[in-house]
């Protein structure tokens, strides 16, 4: 039985492009994986506490010189890298805030990259799977747009992944949201647009 481990990041609940266009691949992945289990990791809904003292005493200290409060600081942490470990595939949506990951994406990085639990001094220690990114954002930042160089989202996405040895790895950029919010075109016309690049990811994971 696979787990998909579903990670959304976008503080819209509704007319999230990127909250939608997830929920459009988990239907197909449902489809195709029948007795799949699903984990959602919604971080708009999770208390991400940001890196302290405390919590790099207990990520680096020897077991004998961690404090309670150190190991208070490491349940959270905990908590998220054992749903990571568990999941065969990931799909992450992610809304571009600023060039770059939301808040609180980067947040849940900082609790999920360990020491000797998610990487060590040889690599990354975490099985490869499957993993679709979908990143909505305003403009466009495919392969020859203007703005290309600007998407320091996927980079980072790729880089932070692939150090806990994640590498394989398909980005969905949906762009282009600038004409919804402004009017120009519909939310429903832009699902479907990108529907089709999303039904390709689902099904790369049914041949895994």
């Amino acid at each position: 039985m696979l787990t998909l481990l579903n990670i959304q990041s976008s503080p819209r609940i509704d007319n999230s492009l990127s909250r939608v266009l997830s929920d459009k691949f988990i239907e197909q992945w449902k489809i195709d994986n029948p007795d799949g289990r699903l984990i959602t990791r919604d971080l708009m809904k999770t208390e991400l506490p940001y890196i302290n003292q405390a919590w790099l005493g207990g990520a680096f200290f020897p077991p004998e010189s961690q404090t309670p409060e150190m190991l208070a600081e490491m349940h959270v942490s905990d908590a998220l890298v054992n749903e990571l470990k568990a999941a065969d595939q990931i799909v992450i949506g992610v809304p571009m805030h600023n060039f770059t990951v939301p808040a609180n994406l980067k947040a849940y990085f900082d609790q999920v990259v360990r020491f000797k639990h998610t990487y060590n001094l040889d690599g990354g220690m975490l099985n490869d799977k499957p993993t679709t990114i979908i990143i909505a954002s305003g403009r466009f930042y495919t392969p020859g747009a203007p703005e290309e160089q600007c998407d320091y989202a996927s980079g980072f996405l790729k880089c932070v992944l692939a150090y806990m040895g994640i590498k394989n790895i398909r980005i969905v950029l949906a762009g282009g949201m600038r004409a919804v919010n402004s009017g120009q075109d519909t939310f429903e016309n832009y699902v479907e647009k990108y529907l089709p690049e999303i039904l390709v990811a689902a099904n790369e994971h049914r041949l895994v």
